[in-house]
């Protein structure tokens, strides 16, 4: 599975398996234990890694958000809705923000901090600059069944579905299709890992709704003054940069959320 899916899969996992039977923790249990946990996947970079120098975005700003509240982090290494049930986690990144359905599963959001979605890249070579331009007998590399691929589909537009969102660079890279239509995440860690092969991303799909979304740090059943710290921590990891250069590590653009 392509590291931005399984980013994707994980946090669904999460809200759906591991989050509706937590207990409350607070502040003051956070501070007392020293530490707050994270649940991210040992291999998923760019979200998260346990091996090597990288560890990938979403530990390295929970990191930051540990060290404002005046605590270590602790990583709880997940890879299953098994293993989410009996992981005792604080904290997840890239929860998608819709605080209904958050709230459904025990879940409740921090204050949006950056918008993610799907983007269209394609070959630095290419003359097409919009979704428009691409010609008849051009394709556009999709995951099966994605909200991406219906939408394409009912346009008219060629598609090739794939599995996997590294499949369909990597296809991309090869020539074998014209346009991919992917995670910013997965754009950016293609080009940091294949610097000889790197692609280009293009206006396509801002307008449409099904295909943006806000992320938040998803927290398992705060109090309030936990909801509150994480809030201002996120506010001051804004405010000094500091969200912008652990993105910026992994050729992500840190975009405001909407």
């Amino acid at each position: 599975m392509t590291p931005a899916m399984r980013g994707v899969v994980i946090t669904g996992l999460l809200a759906l398996c591991g989050a509706a039977d937590a207990t409350a923790r607070s502040l003051e249990a956070v501070r007392q234990r020293g530490a707050l946990t994270l649940c991210a996947h040992p291999n998923a970079l760019p979200f998260a890694s346990r091996r090597g120098d990288v560890p990938g975005f979403q530990v390295e700003i929970a990191r930051e958000l540990a060290k404002r509240l005046e605590v270590t982090l602790e990583q709880h290494w997940v890879i299953n809705s098994f293993q989410y049930r009996r992981a005792d986690c604080d904290v997840i990144l890239d929860a998608i923000a819709d605080r209904a359905v958050l709230a459904e599963v025990g879940l409740r959001m921090s204050r949006p901090y950056h918008r993610s979605g799907v983007a269209l890249a394609v070959r630095p070579a290419s003359n097409v600059a919009s979704l428009a331009e691409l010609g008849s007998g051009q394709r556009v590399g999709v995951q099966v069944g994605s909200v991406v691929s219906m939408m394409l589909g009912k346009r008219g537009v060629k598609t090739s579905p794939f599995a996997f969102e590294d499949d369909i660079m990597e296809a991309l890279a090869r020539g074998e299709i014209d346009a991919a239509a992917v995670t910013p995440a997965a754009i950016g860690w293609f080009n940091q890992t294949h610097p000889n092969a790197r692609v280009r991303r293009i206006p396509a799909f801002e307008d449409e709704p099904d295909l943006n979304w806000n992320v938040a740090v998803g927290m398992v059943s705060p109090d309030g003054k936990l909801r509150e710290g994480i809030d201002a921590a996120l506010e001051a990891l804004l405010a000094d940069g500091t969200l912008k250069r652990i993105y910026a590590r992994y050729e992500i653009e840190l975009q405001p959320p909407k």
